[in-house]
């Protein structure tokens, strides 16, 4: 595996450096030392898939309210999204900044989501399939969000929002 920086304060792109023979390749994509080594999150008591039918549908901005406040190892198994993270830690030097990837079944780049970010994507394609692993067990009064569209922000998404739920179309505006 290969730990790139991201521009935003203690987020990571994680590369699968896989091998190839005449069988195919073989990657790791987690390795709990290696994660530890390089000074991240490596408990990940809950793991989640999310499926989702057509392009340009929207999930998020997430993120859980402390004290359950959780850590992310995000990865798209079938198709394309343009995942996105937002700085929400007050002490930060990159509060309130975002930034996105496209995260992809055929790059197999995977996107390492500090405690204290809020986490969406958009999906690029029909048939997207997202894996998370989670370094908490969900507490659904935990659970938070800001609107993908909030002007403290300014996201760029790359494509038309066609899917999105009420709930992440309803999240209120980002206060300090």
């Amino acid at each position: 595996m290969r730990f790139e920086a991201t521009d935003l304060k203690d987020a990571v792109l994680v590369h699968a450096e896989p091998k190839e023979d005449e069988r195919g390749s073989f990657a790791r994509l987690f390795c709990r030392d290696t994660f530890r080594a390089h000074g991240l999150e490596a408990d990940f008591p809950q793991h989640s898939v999310s499926y989702s039918r057509e392009a340009g549908t929207l999930r998020g901005m997430h993120f859980q309210r402390e004290p359950w406040a959780e850590t992310k190892l995000v990865r798209c198994l079938r198709g394309a999204i343009f995942d996105v993270i937002i700085d929400l830690r007050s002490c930060s030097p990159t509060f309130r900044h975002w930034q996105g990837f496209e995260l992809s079944a055929d790059n197999a780049v995977q996107l390492y989501v500090p405690e204290g970010f809020a986490h969406g994507f958009i999906t690029l394609c029909a048939e997207v399939s997202v894996n998370y692993l989670i370094s908490r067990v969900y507490v659904p009064d935990a659970a938070a969000g800001v609107r993908y569209d909030d002007p403290a922000f300014g996201i760029t998404w790359p494509v038309p929002v066609t899917v999105i739920a009420d709930k992440d179309r309803e999240w209120p505006d980002f206060v300090v």
